[in-house]
């Protein structure tokens, strides 16, 4: 069987360092590359995963209306512009127009009728990520004694181990 294009996957990988931030691995495997070392036996892998929410805004009717009518406007154009590509030149800004006025009216109501639901239980917008704590870098097992070789004359090295 063929081995997939993208694989996120070594044999027996082991560590050749620990690093606080993303920034700090790149620069380690960029260390390598820059020293020759073959870097596609390598992996870069976020360790202690977190979610953090960024709280953006506080949800009023009023927002999500708002929000809801703009959306819709914006899928009511979409709409019209490709039914009015294939309807008379003479009637396309009324169809364009009459799509828009359409999906504002169903994006404000389907948006009012989704806070309505919450009931007050999430009176907030916010955006979430999943963010690592640690970034660990792995090579194949066959390669670790020649990526710590090159390691040790690395430059400003930080690790935590």
């Amino acid at each position: 069987m063929a081995k997939p294009v993208l694989d996120f996957s070594l044999d027996y990988p082991q560590s050749i360092g620990t690093y606080g931030d993303y920034a700090e691995a790149q620069k380690t495997v960029d260390y390598l590359s820059d020293n020759e070392f073959p870097v596609q036996n390598c992996l870069i892998v976020g360790t202690d995963l977190k979610q953090v929410e960024r709280v953006t805004g506080r949800l009023t009717t009023g927002r999500v209306a708002g929000a809801g009518a703009a959306s819709g406007a914006w899928l009511g154009l979409l709409i019209g512009l490709i039914f009015s590509l294939f309807s008379d030149m003479n009637n396309s800004i009324v169809t364009i127009l009459g799509t828009v006025l359409m999906g504002l009216v169903f994006g404000l109501v389907w948006a009012l009728i989704g806070y309505a639901a919450t009931r007050g239980q999430r009176d907030f917008s916010s955006v979430k990520q999943v963010v690592a704590t640690k970034y660990e870098v792995l090579v194949e097992h066959k390669l670790l004694a020649k990526a710590q070789e090159l390691l040790v004359a690395m430059p400003g090295k930080k690790v935590d181990l």
